[in-house]
C-alpha cells in the first residue's frame, strides 16, 4: 500500500498529491513581454483569457476557443502555442510572447512590416496569430522554402484566403535578409 492511500474495509480512500487551487480566484504572477505581471484569476482561467482580460493585451484572438484555428497564437518560452488551450496557472513560470511584445507601431518587427508590404493582412483576425508562427518560423530558419512557410501557418484559419500573401511576405523577408548577411 503506498503512502497516499490508505485501506478502510474493501475501500482506499487516495489522498492528493498536489495542492488544489479554486474555486475562487488565486494570484499568480506571468512573464509576459518580459515584463512580470500579477493577476487575480481563478485556476480555470485560459492564458488567452487571462491576456485579453486582466492584461489587457487584446492582440491574442479567440475565434474557436478550442485550439483549431490558431487565431490565438503566442509564444511560451519562444515556441508558438494555441493560448486558448493553456491555463495560465500552467505557465507561471515561463516566458510567454504576444504579438505586442513581438513589435510595436514604432518599431515593427520585420515580419509584420513584411505582412504589410505584401498585403498579408485582410479582416486582421488571424493576423497576430499568423505572424507569431512566421516570426517563430523565422527564427529558427531564416532560409524559407515554400514547404516551410506552408507547414507553419497550416494550422491556421483565415476566412479571407491571405495564405498566398503570406508565403510571398515569408519568401520575400527571406531572400532580404539572405542578400543583406550573404
Amino acid at each position: 500500500m503506498s503512502d497516499k492511500t490508505h485501506e478502510t474495509g474493501t475501500d482506499q480512500i487516495i489522498k492528493p498529491s498536489a495542492e488544489i487551487f479554486g474555486p475562487g480566484t488565486i494570484s499568480m504572477v506571468l512573464n509576459v513581454n518580459g515584463i512580470l505581471q500579477s493577476i487575480e484569476m481563478e485556476p480555470r482561467t485560459t492564458l488567452a483569457e487571462a491576456l485579453r482580460t486582466s492584461l489587457k493585451l487584446t492582440g491574442t484572438k479567440v475565434a474557436c476557443n478550442h485550439g483549431a484555428c490558431s487565431a490565438c497564437t503566442v509564444w511560451l518560452d519562444d515556441l508558438p502555442v494555441a493560448a486558448c488551450g493553456i491555463l495560465a496557472i500552467e505557465v507561471v513560470s515561463r516566458k510567454i510572447t504576444t504579438i505586442e511584445g513581438l513589435g510595436d507601431a514604432d518599431h515593427l518587427h520585420p515580419v509584420q512590416k513584411s505582412f504589410i508590404e505584401h498585403d498579408a493582412i485582410q479582416c486582421g483576425f488571424c493576423t497576430p496569430g499568423m505572424v507569431m508562427s512566421c516570426a517563430a518560423l523565422l527564427a529558427r530558419n531564416p532560409h524559407l522554402g515554400v514547404e516551410e512557410v506552408e507547414t507553419a501557418i497550416s494550422g491556421h484559419l483565415c476566412r479571407c484566403g491571405t495564405y498566398p500573401h503570406v508565403v510571398q511576405a515569408m519568401l520575400s523577408l527571406s531572400a532580404e535578409q539572405e542578400a543583406d548577411h550573404g
